[in-house]
């Protein structure tokens, strides 16, 4: 048998803030979750959740996880927390994506999933808004 036809290909979902890193790995259906893991687990302290230190430990402990199943291949799709929030991914980001590469991971297509408004949500805080 070929190379190619071993290796299995999955879906890496990297959720990205500027309080949290969650990265998810499912088979290529979507259906199947083949590994989880948040920043959360790796810090106590919930400042630290969204630095990249967090997200590089956490990358590592999914990547071992998928090249047990016998996972290779990946698309990673990136996503920040969108609509009003920010549009951009969080500080671990980067790192996380760096550390899947370095853990034997093969990247075929990044995608960017962040959720975008179209006028249609209004910020919290009322029509005078936050008070201090």
């Amino acid at each position: 048998m070929s190379k190619d036809i071993d290796e299995k290909t999955g879906i890496v979902y990297l959720y990205s803030s500027g309080n949290n890193t969650i990265i998810t790995i499912t088979d290529i259906s979507g259906a199947e979750t083949i590994a989880r893991c948040s920043s959360g687990i790796i810090t106590d302290k919930s400042r630290l959740k969204g630095t990249p230190y967090p997200a590089m430990k956490v990358a590592k402990i999914v990547a071992s996880k998928a090249l047990e199943r016998g996972v290779k291949n990946m698309y990673l799709r990136v996503r920040a927390p969108g609509g009003i929030k920010s549009k951009i991914p969080g500080k671990g980001a980067q790192p996380a994506i760096r550390a899947l590469i370095q853990a034997g991971l093969r990247i075929i297509r990044i995608e960017d999933t962040t959720p975008i408004d179209y006028d249609s949500m209004r910020k919290k805080g009322g029509r005078k808004g936050r008070r201090v």
